[in-house]
């Protein structure tokens, strides 16, 4: 009996860009592809992924839960419908999307047992190095347990195959994992009780009856604070309306700030310094000489102070290299690379001071009392955010964000004069010039 029609294939306007097992979308339509799996195989197919999720070894602390994304769905499908021919990279990349990818004997295997058999990956993967063992492959495991890979989208496809008919399956995830940085893997989650650090957009923990460990999951009551004395809360938008002289995220602050060599800046309670001076009161002299780069991560180039600031004057040390800004996180990659790279600085995150020590880093985001709302240093408002559990919790008594070391490097609203290292960003140079750079100047290894 002669099998019916095994592969379609299908012209669409799709810009796809791949890079490893990753794949980052330029532009496509927005129609519905055929993913060859019924409705109820996406409940299925989305439990799985999260009971296995739960159930990495050591336990995760940051483990997002996933959800179906018909989009990913369909670019899932188009992706299948090649038959193992993948698609040529046109042009820079919009978003981030990682793939898993597998291929059987058509009728061998159902997609339960081919996610199985990602998930069995582990076994080879060793979480205190971040590395696979030798001669095995890994990055399906990766891919699958990456912590901040919450949303999911998979199809199948008949294929022929050397006279044969073959399954091809694919699954989508969003936003991607299998980073690396300066050679290595970044961790495709952080170890420690389960849902001990979920970001504050996902502060709830979900655990069903199969799960070992929770889920980081949006609340079902996100709206949970109080505005104290100085401020109504309005609770369809859980923010505060402060009364005069307050700010903050809870209106508990006086807002008023000395400026010596500058001027006040009302809307932010801070000081808006003149150049060459830094520091919460302007009182300072600074100069940052930038050396090299420590991480260059889509083009632009991320450097690690190494000595502490307050916040304005890490950000006016930042401007004293041409370009060179308090560092913007834009997306999850950002976040995920900067992370790894700061926690694999060990003990030299500290720095001693006669009066302070600190390993949190300083990123150029502030807090803005008349706007009601986190904007960057260029004045624009995230369109992404990775603020650890319970965080923000003081805007306006901290009006300025760290990465905060015991919380992975996710965000943390802090007093701005607080004397943290920080992270500058300007764009990057070529290879050829960041070496020349590099020879006279600082270098910085991960060890």
């Amino acid at each position: 009996m002669e099998p019916g029609p095994v592969c379609r294939c299908l012209l669409v306007p799709v810009v796809l860009c791949i890079y490893a097992n990753r794949i980052v979308c330029g532009a496509s339509d927005r129609r519905t592809f055929n993913t060859g799996l019924r409705v109820k195989d996406h409940s299925h197919i989305v439990a799985q992924h999260n009971r296995l999720r739960s159930r990495v070894e050591p336990m995760a602390a940051n483990m997002q839960k996933m959800e179906w994304d018909e989009d990913l769905a369909s670019l899932a499908a188009q992706r299948a419908a090649t038959c193992h021919s993948d698609p040529s990279p046109h042009q820079p990349p919009l978003h981030h999307i990682g793939w898993n990818t597998h291929y059987s004997a058509y009728g061998s295997h159902p997609f339960y047992d081919v996610i199985d058999s990602w998930f069995e990956e582990g076994r080879d993967f060793l979480y205190a190095t971040g590395q696979c063992k030798a001669n095995a492959t890994c990055q399906h495991y990766t891919q699958l347990v990456w912590a901040t890979s919450s949303r999911v989208g998979c199809a199948s496809q008949t294929c022929p195959k050397g006279g044969e008919v073959w399954t091809t399956f694919v699954c989508a995830y969003h936003p991607g994992g299998n980073w690396e940085v300066n050679g290595l893997l970044v961790t495709p989650y952080k170890s420690g009780l389960s849902c001990s650090l979920c970001t504050s957009s996902m502060s709830g923990c979900l655990r069903l009856w199969d799960h070992v460990g929770g889920l980081c999951e949006i609340p079902r009551n996100p709206c949970r604070m109080s505005c104290g004395q100085h401020g109504q809360l309005n609770i369809s938008s859980c923010k505060c309306k402060c009364d005069p002289g307050f700010t903050g995220h809870f209106c508990q602050v006086r807002c008023s700030v000395p400026c010596v060599r500058g001027r006040f800046r009302e809307e932010e309670c801070s000081c808006l310094c003149d150049a060459g001076y830094g520091g919460a009161e302007c009182a300072e002299k600074v100069q940052f000489p930038l050396h090299s780069c420590d991480v260059m991560i889509d083009g632009d180039c991320f450097v690690v102070s190494s000595d502490a600031e307050g916040y304005y004057g890490a950000r006016s040390r930042c401007q004293q290299e041409r370009g060179a800004i308090l560092a913007h996180i834009y997306n999850q990659k950002v976040q995920d690379m900067l992370a790894f790279y700061l926690s694999r600085l060990d003990t030299s995150n500290e720095v001693p001071n006669a009066d302070f020590e600190t390993r949190n880093f300083w990123i150029g985001l502030t807090f803005k009392p008349p706007k009601e709302s986190f904007r960057w240093d260029t004045g624009e408002k995230p369109s992404f955010s990775s603020f650890a559990f319970g965080q923000p919790d003081n805007q306006g008594f901290g009006n300025c964000v760290e990465l905060q070391a015991s919380s992975a490097f996710n965000w943390n609203d802090q007093r701005c004069r607080t004397r943290n290292r920080y992270v500058c960003q300007h764009e990057g140079m070529s290879c050829r010039d960041m070496e020349r750079r590099s020879s006279g100047g600082r270098s910085r290894a991960l060890q």
